[in-house]
């Protein structure tokens, strides 16, 4: 018999993309084990946690993926998008040049990822409030003119982390409802099913691809 942790109906990939140093790492230990380290060293490469969450009745998986923010890692760009069905476009509310690369992170976003992603906007460290130099309001028109979903969050005290990754999943559960009714066969969207890289989480290897593709 599987763990219960192994029984679900859906398996989402969601990605974290951003600056280094915006935070990404702390939402997903925050998320996944409520942890929080102020140490937390830059993520070398690529790492994934995974946490289940109820939806509408179902049982949603999420396997969130983290990866450096730096340009040297670039090179895995198309193996890191491939299978993500949401994305979390993290930056700094106090370092503005965060909030500037938005644009840059979310063309390569759409560059390499499928065309139905739901992505989401995240102005991460909002408890640095006294140190903001990017305004919600700014954000919150900017994520509305490219059709984002937009929220501010604090990995540090936990504020809106729990919602930020609520809401996506719930959005992406409701994106690929939408695009199954109808169909003569509905199709789980399995994470694992285009994965390309070795994660350091053996989690991966733990289930077959839903589908037959492979």
């Amino acid at each position: 018999m599987g763990s219960r942790d192994d029984e679900y109906d859906y398996l989402f990939k969601v990605v974290l993309i951003g600056d280094s140093g915006v935070g990404k790492s702390n939402l997903l230990s925050r998320f996944t084990r409520n942890e929080f380290n102020l140490e937390s060293k830059s993520t070398i490469g690529v790492e994934f946690a995974t946490r289940s969450i109820q939806v509408e009745g179902k049982t949603v998986k999420a396997q969130i993926w983290d990866t450096a923010g730096q340009e040297r890692y670039r090179a895995i760009t198309s193996a890191y998008y491939r299978g993500a069905v949401g994305a979390l476009l993290v930056y700094d509310i106090a370092k503005h040049v965060t909030y500037e690369n938005v644009e840059r992170w979310l063309r390569e976003l759409r560059d390499h990822a499928d065309q139905n992603i739901v992505i989401m906007l995240v102005g991460n460290k909002s408890d640095l409030r006294h140190l903001r130099a990017v305004p919600t309001d700014e954000a919150k028109s900017y994520a509305e003119r490219n059709q984002l979903s937009f929220i501010e969050t604090s990995a540090l005290d936990s504020t809106n982390v729990e919602a930020a990754f609520t809401n996506i999943l719930t959005e992406i559960y409701k994106s690929v409802s939408r695009r199954q009714f109808g169909a003569d066969r509905p199709v789980n969207i399995n994470a694992t099913s285009n994965i390309t890289l070795s994660p350091t989480n053996t989690d991966a290897q733990n289930k077959k691809p839903c589908c037959g593709s492979g």
